[in-house]
């Protein structure tokens, strides 16, 4: 009974340290958490109302991502994205997710492309509310599924893995701007352009939906200067 309880603990623990890690991969691409800046696991544990053991390890994993690194003795700084590297990460989403949306748009059932569309219309409402948290959890989702669709699970976790590296620092300031909505009604042109059987267009459709969030960062990021 013994070893039963402690693999329970074991896989709550692992539990925990995921939730953190979600909640700070969050925070990080809301802009709640800043570039450059060091937190300590302890005060972010305050915040977040845990201990400081799950923080820790939730933010070795986000440095291994290339989130944050680690500061001797003091915590954890979150690393800078340059527009160079934002350029490059979008460059690479385009390689692999307009092509992909193609195939999806001709294979998938229309049932599994329907499922999508609560997630869609969250989206939408999440940007009009201005629930940060809420529209990049409901973004990933819907992202991420549809591209599930295609059946190749490297393909999502490489996406998956891009999405965390190219977070937008001007998320704040697009949802500011009023600019967060028009993006967000994107996932709904999409998926009914997919859902009409238009493959090129939904290729179309999904290139300027990356082109358009790179853009809307650029902008925002030139106006801040």
């Amino acid at each position: 009974m013994g070893d039963l309880k402690q693999h329970s603990l074991i896989k709550a623990q692992e539990r925990l340290r995921d939730q953190v890690g979600h909640a700070l991969r969050a925070a990080l691409i809301a802009g709640q958490l800043e570039p450059g800046r060091v937190y300590s696991a302890p005060t972010l544990a305050a915040e977040l109302g845990v201990s400081a053991t799950p923080v820790r390890e939730a933010m070795l994993d986000l440095a291994r991502e290339g989130l944050v690194e680690p500061v001797r003795n003091k915590g954890f700084r979150v690393t800078e994205v340059s527009e160079r590297d934002l350029d490059q990460y979008t460059e690479l989403r385009t390689l692999i997710e307009v092509p992909t949306i193609g195939i999806v748009t001709r294979i998938a059932p229309r049932e599994r492309l329907e499922e999508l569309r609560p997630i869609a219309e969250e989206i939408v409402a999440s940007a009009r509310e201005h629930d940060l948290i809420g529209y990049l959890e409901a973004d990933r989702r819907f992202h991420l599924t549809l591209l599930g669709l295609a059946g190749n699970e490297r393909l999502v976790e490489t996406v998956g893995d891009l999405r965390k590296r190219s977070r937008l620092y001007g998320l704040t300031s697009l949802d500011k701007a009023g600019l967060l909505v028009s993006s967000a009604e994107e996932h709904l042109e999409l998926l009914d352009l997919m859902l009409s059987g238009d493959a090129p267009a939904a290729e179309s459709c999904m290139r300027r939906h990356l082109g358009h969030v790179r853009s809307l960062w650029a902008d925002q990021a030139d106006q801040a200067k």
